[in-house]
């Protein structure tokens, strides 16, 4: 793919996924046009300050939930990466018509101004909570996935194809847990929900990577997985607070003690690559099932968990992760 001669909108601009995406295309991928889409006036304005002042940047302001706004930001784009979203799960919980009109409405607007303006590819980024939701999030993101594969039927001779990329918690974005230990540890207690609770984890560099080459390589109706490490919370709050004591609080509610990537039942039509799982569209889509020429077929009965991970990262490398969020902490201090 010639990036150079493409036009990219990214909804959800000025979050942590949105920021990292922008810096990774600017530095190494030169966009023709790179149109931020956001709601918040401030936070584009920060962005600005930032340094986010590129003379191929647009800032457009606008919400998912407005279908004509959208339809008019699309206009001329090539390539649209969908990554607005509320993702708090408490705050889902507690305002469940706000999570239902922005994760699930606001991608049934993408997409529909997707087609209107012959797009060429849309990645929407997806979250291990939607694999057996326990909470309103997790739900929102399911049926938004769904939404993304089966609309690349409604695409007939426009070419416009969807994917989804699937992953787990990212090292410092928006309500990550890194920052929360960070600020306890200065009372020499740390809390945590339960000691055996694994996350997935990878950095928002390695997301943003992620998507791209997904991109890149996208048949349409898709979604990726990769293939990341786990870890367990106990052992992230003790590398960040060492010689601390650790309070269990009790699991939370619509939290789980492990995640899922891939489910068994995804699994039978899951092809393993390299570097990441592909879970190939349902039958009655007509592309994105040539995988299976690439890549191998799961085991019966395979399911790709946070707790069942053959990766699993060492105390050196959870050190790695949350060494820049400790800087970032000091400087603040």
């Amino acid at each position: 793919m010639n990036w150079h001669e493409k036009v990219v909108l990214i909804t959800g601009g000025t979050g942590s996924f949105g920021k990292k995406f922008v810096e990774v295309m600017l530095r190494e991928v030169h966009p023709a046009k790179l149109i931020i889409f956001s709601r918040d006036e401030l936070k584009q304005h920060e962005m600005r300050a930032a340094g986010f002042d590129d003379p191929s940047l647009r800032y457009f302001i606008g919400d998912v939930r407005d279908e004509g706004r959208l339809r008019r930001a699309m206009n001329g784009v090539h390539i649209v990466v969908h990554a607005a979203a509320l993702k708090q799960v408490p705050a889902c919980e507690y305002n469940p018509n706000e999570a239902i009109l922005t994760n699930i409405i606001g991608g049934r607007n993408v997409i529909e101004a997707a087609l209107d303006n012959s797009v060429e590819r849309v990645m929407a980024l997806s979250t291990d909570k939607a694999v057996n939701p326990v909470n309103l999030y997790g739900a929102t993101k399911l049926a938004a996935e769904k939404l993304f594969v089966q609309s690349n039927a409604y695409a007939g001779g426009k070419g416009t194809r969807f994917a989804c990329v699937r992953y787990g918690n990212v090292v410092g974005s928006r309500g990550s847990v890194v920052p929360v230990f960070l600020q306890q540890r200065d009372s020499g207690t740390v809390t945590i929900t339960d000691e055996r609770m694994t996350r997935f984890w990878l950095s928002l560099e390695q997301g943003v990577r992620f998507t791209v080459g997904c991109i890149e390589q996208m048949q349409g109706g898709e979604v990726f997985v990769p293939k990341i490490p786990s870890m367990k919370v106990v052992d992230l709050a003790r590398a960040i607070a060492p010689g601390c004591t650790i309070q269990r609080i009790g699991i939370r509610p619509g939290e789980k003690l492990h995640e899922v990537l891939v489910s068994e039942d995804e699994a039978r039509h899951t092809i393993e690559m390299p570097d990441r799982y592909v879970v190939q569209p349902p039958e009655d889509l007509w592309f994105g099932h040539s995988w299976s020429q690439q890549g191998k077929p799961l085991a019966e009965g395979f399911t790709y968990a946070s707790d069942n991970n053959t990766r699993w990262l060492s105390p050196e490398e959870i050190g790695e992760f949350i060494r820049p969020f400790e800087a970032q902490a000091a400087k603040g201090a």
